[in-house]
């Protein structure tokens, strides 16, 4: 537009002839004339080590520098729509010369790199096929001083009418890292309002390979604690059990000893202790090697003892077994309640394994009342964190397998459900829980 605007200028001004001038604007190449648009994305936000194996990105200080030319990094963002898009690093390289290769799909192209100031360095144009999302890896292939270079964003530039991308924009309220998690969904279970209900029962199933490091199923949450498994490295596994202190804080020791969480039994081999950073409170967890392709039960009570306090107990127990185990029993003062706010979730809590795909069943879902009645949860609200819902992330999903609901997240995957969505499942009455209660643990 900037060229046809000139052209007219001229045209005015030394009073060329009009068909002089229709012959100047048809030799402008009509690309020109369009304006693209450009993105900035951070790679402290939206880059992961995908080779070798999975770690540590080497981003320090809003860069991403690194030495070893084994290892990859891949960057993601979300496309809407089909279209060409060029592809650029703003880049130094604080010694010599290096040699950068750019990836996606099939296509890759390398570029010769120098210059100790940060300035944008193109590599080539790509075809997005389809929309969803794009994973660029970049990697070093060559090098003549310590590092292969510095670099700060992957650019991208398209003359794509209405193309609309999605990633972590910026680091408002800490989005790197949460980002890089990747988005925490949720299952609310609508359960009868009249009955006061005390126990909540339900299983889960995880898929074989859907199961990395930072994966917390959690099965039985309540308005003021959660329950369920997770995978804290590859040679341990624990079962979770957690209820938050009424005190507002993510710092356990600031908690005043009137509104302390307080462990009044667990099971043997249960650690117990606190917990911080996301509200504080008192935590349970028991070192056990749980399985993939297994079904896994859990049994939450919730009951008030009349002293404006209320106590708080789990067991845990494989689905084809009769034996439960104690996980921990708590008391929450200044709590009057019974069980309230039944729900499941599945997050992440590695932020360098926020790339990776994890999957659970939750099956089977329970409660009973204070009568003694059994109440079946056949149906149940999807939710998303805010990481989901103001889309820096668009990898979630949730719904119904027939007699089970499912939870997904991680991985960049192009399916997104829409918060709010309501699943049903089918029912499992013959297979309500039957439990001998006078003989739990």
């Amino acid at each position: 537009m900037e060229k046809l605007r000139q052209v007219l200028t001229s045209m005015i001004q030394f009073r060329i002839p009009y068909f002089l001038f229709l012959f100047v604007c048809a030799q402008i190449d009509a690309t020109s004339l369009t304006q693209a648009a450009q993105w900035s994305i951070p790679l402290t936000g939206n880059s992961f080590r995908t080779s070798p194996g999975t770690g540590e990105v080497g981003v320090r200080n809003d860069l991403l520098a690194w030495k070893d030319a084994d290892e990859v990094y891949s960057i993601y963002f979300h496309a809407d729509r089909t279209a060409e898009i060029e592809l650029s690093i703003l880049a130094r390289v604080p010694e010599g010369r290096t040699i950068l290769e750019i990836s996606v799909g099939k296509q890759s192209f390398e570029k010769e790199l120098a210059g100790e100031e940060f300035r944008e360095h193109k590599f080539g144009v790509i075809k997005i096929a389809k929309a969803g999302y794009c994973r660029v890896d970049l990697r070093g292939i060559n090098k003549v001083s310590d590092l292969f270079a510095e670099v700060k964003d992957l650019m991208v530039a398209s003359t794509t009418e209405g193309l609309i991308l999605d990633f972590v924009k910026n680091n408002e309220g800490q989005m790197f890292y949460w980002g890089r998690r990747g988005p925490s969904v949720h299952l609310s279970f609508d359960v009868p309002k009249d009955p006061r209900v005390e126990f909540a029962y339900s299983e889960i199933t995880v898929p074989a390979g859907l199961d990395p490091i930072g994966s917390y199923f959690m099965a039985n949450g309540f308005a003021e604690g959660y329950f369920g498994i997770q995978v804290n490295s590859e040679n341990e596994r624990r079962v979770l059990f957690s209820v938050w202190s009424p005190f507002q804080t993510d710092n356990p020791k600031e908690i005043p000893a009137e509104q302390r969480v307080v462990a009044l039994d667990s099971g043997p081999d249960v650690h117990l202790g606190e917990f911080g950073n996301e509200g504080s409170g008192g935590q349970s967890y028991l070192r056990y090697p749980w399985k993939t392709d297994v079904t896994y039960r859990f049994l939450t009570q919730v009951k008030p003892d009349g002293n404006e306090t209320t106590i708080y107990t789990a067991w845990f127990s494989e689905a084809n077994s009769k034996q439960w185990r104690l996980i921990a029993k708590f008391r929450r003062p200044m709590t009057n309640t019974h069980l309230k706010g039944f729900h499941s979730f599945l997050e992440n809590f590695d932020p360098t394994r926020g790339h990776l795909e994890r999957r659970g069943f939750y099956a089977n879902q329970w409660v009973r009342d204070t009568e003694g009645k059994w109440h079946e949860c056949t149906s149940s609200h999807f939710s998303v964190d805010a990481t989901g819902q103001e889309r820096h992330r668009l990898d979630f999903a949730g719904g119904s397998d027939r007699t089970r609901f499912y939870l997904r997240n991680g991985g960049f995957f192009n399916q997104t459900v829409a918060p709010g969505a309501k699943f049903v499942r089918d029912s499992t009455k013959q297979q309500k829980p039957r439990i001998d209660f006078e003989s739990l643990p």
